[in-house]
């Protein structure tokens, strides 16, 4: 059985579930140092997470205004991560897709995220369109990328 969770803050008794998906993924599997991946921002963050049978297998957060445009609608969807075995299941896009709504049904017309440059072409397929050049964090490549709007569809389960 599929279940979600949304989370409000970092204080939320949920978010052990968030960082123990983010901590497999980015730190012990990408290799990304703590201090970079556990950033501070959680508290002011909206998160989701994805439970398979109540076990945590994916999650996401969104963060209003991060600098990009200045815009009082825009906001910035990151920290996606999907468990290595859990992958190929739907489970980032029904995240992406659950933040994006989220965020479109608050108010906030632009999404932005700063992509891995490996998995662009995932992004593109949920509208995200690429602007500015690739810049590398945490040793990985990323770029940025925006869509505007709603997002359309339905979930692949």
């Amino acid at each position: 059985m599929i279940s979600t969770k949304w989370l409000y803050g970092g204080r939320d008794s949920g978010m052990k579930d968030a960082h123990q998906i983010r901590r497999s993924v980015f730190i012990e599997e990408q290799n990304v140092p703590d201090a970079i991946e556990m950033d501070g921002l959680d508290e002011d963050a909206v998160h989701l997470v994805v439970y398979e049978d109540k076990k945590p297998v994916a999650t996401g957060r969104m963060l209003i205004n991060d600098g990009h445009g200045g815009g009082d609608n825009e906001l910035t969807i990151g920290r996606v991560a999907v468990l290595k075995e859990k992958r190929g299941r739907g489970y980032g896009g029904l995240v992406m897709r659950m933040l994006i709504r989220k965020a479109f049904e608050k108010g906030f017309t632009m999404q932005y995220i700063h992509a891995q440059v490996s998995v662009r072409g995932f992004y593109e397929t949920l509208g995200f369109q690429a602007y500015g050049g690739a810049y590398e964090e945490a040793g990985i490549p990323h770029l940025p990328m925006r869509r505007k709007g709603d997002i359309g569809g339905g979930c692949a389960f």
